[in-house]
């Protein structure tokens, strides 16, 4: 169940507050993304929640989890909660909570957010998806027809999380201006150059260009298997493109889901890490390949913009460019940048962009729900 993990208090290393802001001792965090899923932006809450608590910091997660749910439309391992009027708002009064982040724009995001509203009581948000581009891929619409409703979402929110310049511009130019840094990390214990590589790869010709994700139509797959380059492709990950793809491609290696030092050592057994998605706002699958050691080509899009340089990886909006001139980007430059990405950094970015509610909104964030 979603309960409060109450901890006893400690100093959080490193977070800079105002001198008028103590940093909240305890966090409810609502997100539509929750596991049993399995993308960048539920590993991302599970890596900070887990952080955060070790930090002495309660945090409860309003999830899926534990509600009646009915499959997302044209995806459905994603399961949109079902939510009676108030029910949020009943568990955000029991909870009782110092900071509120709403990290999805999903049903159980938008009842926190009506509930908040009707309470005055300031909450955050994050921008984890190019939404708009993610739904025009999925329904054929422009992806303008959908910016309304993210300007709708996040314009209350105290602070909207970005992680990525490109983002912040391409948020403040849809006069979303009230904008704060979160990054992303990597897990050093896990992803290096040391980890071994799996077995499929062995006898496989060289290079071996990898992808790693979900297997859905908005990563744009289709581009990196349908590129003309020389060697093997291979897809780690699974979702609802995969048998489609593995059809209509048959010389590709698909490996299905991979975690842990399997999945490290599938980056770091690979010659170039291949990004072809282009709505995505981060990319947490490339710093993980990067720290591996394995340079990146991607388009020039959100995301690799803001992290491939030119001494790891290459940007090309003709892939196969982008792959030749990643293959000679020299391994250990990738690795130590790739080191560079902290969890524990972008954690205290994380609580640094909280909001903590004041006295009076807190009493009233408590008062049970009419509606």
């Amino acid at each position: 169940m979603n309960r409060p993990v109450r901890l006893s208090p400690d100093p959080v290393p490193g977070v800079q507050l105002a001198p008028s802001r103590a940093a909240p001792s305890s966090i409810a965090i609502i997100t539509d993304a929750w596991h049993p899923q399995t993308n960048g932006v539920v590993r991302t809450l599970s890596t900070t929640c887990a952080l955060l608590e070790r930090w002495g910091i309660a945090v409860s997660v309003i999830s899926p989890e534990g509600y009646p749910s009915l499959p997302a439309p044209t995806y459905p391992e994603i399961r949109l909660a079902l939510t009676l009027p108030g029910a949020v708002g009943r568990r955000l009064a029991r909870i009782a909570p110092e900071a509120v982040h709403i990290a999805t724009e999903g049903p159980l995001g938008l009842a926190a957010r009506r509930y908040c509203l009707s309470r005055k009581v300031p909450f955050t948000t994050a921008y984890h998806t190019q939404f708009p581009d993610y739904l025009a891929r999925r329904t054929g619409l422009p992806a303008r027809a959908f910016w309304p409703y993210i300007r709708w979402f996040h314009r209350p929110a105290r602070r909207i999380m970005v992680a990525t310049e490109t983002i912040r511009a391409q948020l403040r130019a849809e006069g979303l201006t009230q904008l704060t840094h979160w990054s992303r990390g990597v897990d050093l214990s896990c992803f290096s150059p040391a980890a071994p590589p799996p077995p499929e790869y062995a006898g496989l010709k060289r290079p071996i260009l990898l992808y790693v994700g979900r297997v859905a139509v908005e990563k744009n797959i289709e581009a990196f298997l349908a590129c003309d380059y020389p060697g093997s492709k291979v897809v780690v990950g699974d979702g609802p493109a995969r048998v489609a793809l593995a059809a209509r491609f048959p010389e590709a290696r698909f490996l299905g889901k991979k975690t842990g030092v399997e999945l490290a050592g599938c980056y770091a057994g690979a010659d170039v890490f291949v990004f072809p998605s282009r709505t995505d706002t981060f990319g947490l699958v490339m710093i993980e390949a990067l720290a591996c050691g394995t340079p990146v080509a991607a388009f020039p899009v959100p995301g690799p913009l803001d992290i491939v340089t030119g001494e790891v990886g290459a940007l090309s909006e003709e892939l196969t460019r982008a792959i030749d001139a990643a293959r000679y980007c020299d391994r250990a430059a990738c690795a130590r940048y790739g080191a560079s990405f902290s969890w524990e950094a972008a954690t205290r970015q994380f609580l640094a962009g909280l909001v903590a509610l004041e006295e009076e909104q807190a009493v009233s964030l408590q008062t049970a729900p009419a509606f």
